[in-house]
């Protein structure tokens, strides 16, 4: 069944992250993304509440932007219309959605976050997409994914990515909850055969959406555009 995931990341580690830094009041929305080669993502951007020369010259020293060009000048409430070329470390972040048939709806950016909306064919290629990001070392949370055509949140325990699932059912086998504990983050991180930080990250997420079952609370807001 189709499904749409919301994802959210730092805005610390990922696309713009040194312009977000010098221009912290910078309102960012994404029209659309395309993929140019395997690791360049070049998306088209919509900036807010910002000047022309104080936004170029933030572009010019991110190391997260190759290159930009502006498209469109000043609208009537002062928007700025850019095509933008991400690095390739931002750009290899993406093609993980693209590589497994994933598609980008929408990207907002609201306290410190990126809130990407992403479409795939499968909640399985979802599933494979989050966790070749984590191996990269990128933080990111599922915090919502719905079945396409429907209102309806899948149910809490399917927040859960394979990955998620699979490290902490096995954390549980090996005794990684008990008082005292049976087997150390470490020791468990290597019988998964990943990084010690890609399993402590999946912990915690997993974590957190059990968590918000028992409180009967949702693990997150599908953000609503503005």
């Amino acid at each position: 069944m189709t499904t749409i995931a919301e994802l959210s990341l730092s805005t610390d580690e990922f696309a713009l992250a040194e312009t977000f830094q010098e221009l912290p009041a910078l309102e960012v929305r994404v029209e659309s993304v395309v993929a140019e080669g395997p690791t360049r993502t070049v998306p088209l951007v919509w900036f807010s509440d910002v000047d022309r020369e104080d936004l170029e010259a933030a572009l010019e020293a991110d190391a997260t932007v190759d290159e930009y060009r502006q498209l469109l000048g000043n609208t009537e409430d002062g928007d700025l219309f850019y095509r933008v070329t991400y690095s390739e470390a931002v750009g290899s972040v993406c093609c993980c959605v693209y590589d497994h048939g994933g598609t980008v709806l929408d990207a907002r950016v609201a306290d410190g976050q990126w809130t990407l909306r992403l479409l795939f064919p499968h909640r399985e290629e979802l599933s494979d997409a989050v966790s070749e990001i984590e191996d990269q070392g990128v933080r990111i949370d599922v915090r919502r994914m719905v079945e396409a055509g429907t209102d309806e949140d899948l149910e809490t325990t399917a927040a859960l990515t394979d990955p998620q699932q699979e490290a902490i059912a096995e954390a549980y086998r090996q005794g990684y909850y008990d008082v005292p504990r049976e087997i150390s983050l470490e020791e468990l991180a290597n019988e998964l055969e990943i990084s010690h930080q890609a399993l402590s990250e999946r912990l915690r997420r997993a974590n957190r959406v059990l968590a918000g079952e028992q409180l009967d609370e949702p693990a997150g807001e599908m953000a609503t555009p503005k």
